[in-house]
């Protein structure tokens, strides 16, 4: 299958009632500014695009979402346990964007789409969730070029010479996501190695 383009990816995840239902099943608990991202997404992709039958297992489900007037991570972990009670074989992982920046040393994220926005990878800086009317609406940041391209670069916040480039190298290597997706090129120095 080809995927060239955001519709492409509305598309397929319209097509996967797997996905569907971990969308409809995030979208009751009614969050701010939520979204389902990063692997969520970019394994369909991947997927889709190396012709795999069977879904990669995910070892999480990030969903996420902006509330500034709560960012005691208890309130994450008790969303996690109402996701758990609705849909208990998905490991699902729930964070809050309003306080994320403290844990990754950078200014205030100002709503979900700016922390996915600042994710390690392009790739993976991809967030989807439903409309009142169930329609599936795409967040990237970054755009899609790289994903359906099957490249692995950092994100602009990740590229400097600093411990930021080092995460998305340690990243890199413990993810292996070569050894799953073999056409996949990663970027070991930033754009400049993948245009």
């Amino acid at each position: 299958m080809v995927l060239a383009e955001e519709k492409d990816i509305i598309e397929v995840i319209k097509k996967d009632s797997w996905m569907m239902d971990v969308l409809k099943t995030a979208k009751i608990l009614d969050l701010p500014d939520w979204w389902i991202c990063a692997g969520f997404v970019r394994s369909k992709v991947w997927d889709v695009l190396h012709d795999f039958n069977a879904r990669t297992p995910l070892p999480d489900i990030d969903v996420i979402y902006f509330d500034s007037s709560n960012i005691k991570e208890l309130e994450e972990k008790n969303l996690e346990r109402r996701l758990k009670a609705l849909m208990p074989n998905i490991p699902w992982s729930v964070k809050n964007q309003a306080r994320m920046h403290l844990l990754n040393n950078m200014a205030p994220y100002t709503s979900s789409i700016d922390g996915i926005s600042k994710f390690p990878e392009t790739a993976t800086a991809l967030g989807v969730k439903l409309d009142e009317k169930d329609n599936v609406l795409l967040a990237a940041p970054w755009g899609v070029k790289d994903v359906i391209n099957l490249k692995v670069k950092p994100t602009p916040y990740y590229l400097e010479k600093d411990t930021r480039s080092s995460i998305y190298a340690n990243r890199v290597t413990k993810k292996d996501w070569k050894s799953i997706w073999g056409k996949i090129e990663v970027s070991e120095i930033g754009y400049d190695t993948l245009k």
